[in-house]
């Protein structure tokens, strides 16, 4: 990984989310936070034009890019599907790209969410060979992907793009030996490829934080860092990880990363116990495995809170009380229910977790509405 001499630690900012200001970023805060972050010796920022709508590029410009010199800092962006039909479109918008995030060139650009329907898309609009291109322009230094697939698809991708720089995908101490995620067996395809690893969902949306009370237990029993500091540190003491992102939303947050990540140590034989705890704990309670990314969300012709209704669900399996049918009723008062789901099927197309999800409203509409 020499090669990538700029990049300082392996610790970088997710910027999917960010601290809010009602419906728009607190840019002040977000400032704030980006100073802190550079002057504990951390640089690298990862953003994608459908983070947050668009809003994650224009808060870089504004809380990064236009306050700091640009060796400064590193900053990756995506390639994503949706956002172009053929090959003529992808050099207009990789350019409003530069334009919205105050760059004229990004360190790494990302062939984002792959996955083999996805890939087909891309290789049909020769993506790769234009990134590969700008490459050569001087406006990308590295030209990588981030994947949601199975790990057969990504050996696929390495086969026919050798040039790939570095490989994104999500990897926790849950997701390590799941079935649909395979983060085990995409990380050893990178190690076969020589690949270097950018890690995304390390605390799993959340899910690896707000722990449930048994698990949350044998962390604090271990009476060391945050539910947080666990997941990331485990992520990120196997070899040929280069970088693993946190979506950092407050100040608190990232003062925990920071404090942990700094003088980073990968988990000892006690903590990596502790972990395998953790982990037997939530298959034994079979969690809907929704990281919130909200991509569902966005495709919803009926706008259906998606995510905040598995979460829901999953507080009803982990506490079995009342706090989640008021939470419910909270998120659909104003907005659709599950039992609004026309079946489009337009959420699961685009789902880095691959759920079903058109089964699981049904399970969401009969646990709460068929109570009311």
């Amino acid at each position: 990984m020499a090669y990538f001499e700029k990049v300082k630690k392996n610790f970088g900012f997710g910027c999917m989310r960010l601290p809010m200001k009602g419906d728009e970023v607190d840019y002040e805060e977000f400032s704030k936070m980006v100073d802190i972050f550079l002057e504990a010796g951390f640089n690298y920022f990862d953003t994608a034009r459908g983070y947050m709508d668009g809003r994650s590029e224009t808060a870089l410009r504004k809380c990064l890019t236009s306050r700091y010199p640009r060796e400064s800092y590193i900053l990756t962006n995506k390639l994503t599907h949706g956002y172009f039909k053929t090959k003529e479109d992808i050099r207009p918008f990789f350019e409003s790209q530069l334009e919205a995030c105050g760059v004229d060139y990004f360190d790494f650009y990302l062939m984002h969410a792959q996955t083999a329907e996805y890939y087909r898309d891309f290789k049909e609009c020769r993506a790769y060979e234009t990134a590969f291109a700008l490459k050569e322009e001087g406006k990308i230094r590295h030209v990588g992907i981030s994947f949601h697939d199975r790990a057969e698809v990504l050996e696929q991708i390495l086969d026919e793009y050798p040039q790939i720089e570095a490989v994104q995908i999500q990897f926790n101490y849950v997701d390590y030996e799941d079935a649909a995620v395979e983060g085990r067996k995409c990380y050893e395809v990178c190690v076969r490829h020589n690949k270097p690893v950018i890690v995304m969902e390390p605390v799993k949306g959340g899910n690896l934080v707000n722990l449930p009370k048994e698990a949350g237990k044998v962390l604090d029993d271990l009476k060391g860092g945050s539910h947080a500091s666990y997941a990331i540190r485990f992520a990120a003491g196997f070899d040929g990880i280069m970088m693993v992102l946190s979506g950092m939303g407050t100040m608190e947050q990232l003062e925990d990363n920071i404090s942990y990540m700094k003088d980073f140590q990968p988990l000892d034989e006690r903590e990596l116990a502790a972990v395998q705890k953790v982990q037997e704990i939530f298959r034994r309670m079979n969690l809907i495995p929704c990281t919130a990314c909200r991509y569902c969300i966005y495709e919803c012709p009926m706008g259906i809170p998606i995510p905040e209704m598995f979460a829901a669900m999953n507080t009803q399996k982990i506490y079995q009380d009342w706090n989640s049918s008021w939470y419910y009723e909270i998120h659909t008062k104003d907005r659709a229910k599950a039992s609004d789901c026309i079946k489009c099927g337009k959420c699961e197309e685009v789902c880095p977790q691959h759920l079903k999800i058109r089964e699981l409203l049904e399970m969401v509409s009969d646990q709460f509405e068929n109570r009311q």
